[in-house]
């Protein structure tokens, strides 16, 4: 059931989940989420948080881990990855001094070193998008194109974010179809339909996530994330808001 490939993104919450994270994770299991993405511990202890999802039955999407942190810190990345169950490491965002052709350079050359030390170990290595990867050119293609180029021995999978590549003006289902049976988490976040082009609660904006679902369900996709990066009030209510469409959507496919 697609149902049970819907996660929260935990970026959505991180307020809530500094304040109390166990609570908030009891709290998304109640409004129906069986699984999130996680996106820092806030200082908890990871076999702390595992052994409350698994009680709770909340499974992991994936986990977001800054590429200084994949580098540096590696062997405890992968005990937290083998406590949540999740083969899944993403990069999720660069800092300003990356954002050019040297910074994908190093990127690129990075994560696949990564890569390459964890894929023989059944992990998998990630990068999720944001508008700038779009907005500067390698060797005649996209930043992110280039991030993504495929090698068979050090893959580096694609994290697909519909809000980001139509912040670049582009068409999230021309995009993502770029990376069939190579995207197992695909991040779903919505934009206004108006000159702010602001984040939006899923089905409450410009994007049409119908045909997105139905390429996933046919091209390896075994993740929708569902990510608001800043709501216009309670996050758990925004979160509420796109589950509730999303599952309504689901059944008219």
């Amino acid at each position: 059931m697609i149902q049970h490939k819907l996660a929260a993104q935990l970026f959505t919450v991180r307020n809530e989940l500094k304040q109390d994270f166990i609570y908030t994770l009891k709290e998304l299991r109640k409004m129906g989420w069986t699984a999130v993405q996680i996106d820092g511990l806030h200082g908890n202890d990871p076999a702390e948080i595992a052994a409350v999802m698994q009680e709770i039955g909340l499974r992991t999407a994936g986990m977001h881990v800054g590429l200084e942190r994949m580098k540096n810190d590696l062997d405890q990345v992968i005990i937290e990855a083998d406590l949540f169950g999740t083969p899944d490491m993403i990069c999720h965002s660069l800092p300003d001094e990356h954002k050019n052709e040297e910074g994908y350079l190093y990127v690129r050359r990075e994560l696949r070193k990564v890569s390459a030390i964890v894929s023989p170990k059944g992990y998998r290595v990630g990068f999720h998008n944001h508008d700038w990867e779009f907005h500067t050119m390698m060797e005649g293609q996209y930043a992110l194109q280039y991030l993504l180029e495929y090698d068979e021995a050090t893959p580096v999978y694609a994290e697909i974010d519909t809000y980001w590549v139509k912040k670049a003006d582009l068409d999230p289902l021309t995009i993502i179809r770029q990376y069939a049976h190579r995207m197992p988490i695909l991040h779903f976040k919505d934009m206004t339909n108006d000159e702010q082009r602001y984040f939006a609660e899923i089905g409450s904006g410009t994007i049409d996530f119908a045909p997105l679902l139905q390429w996933g369900e046919k091209n390896g996709v075994e993740w929708y994330a569902v990510e608001q990066d800043y709501c216009p009030g309670s996050p758990m209510d925004s979160l509420e808001s796109s589950l509730n469409y999303l599952n309504t959507l689901i059944k008219t496919l």
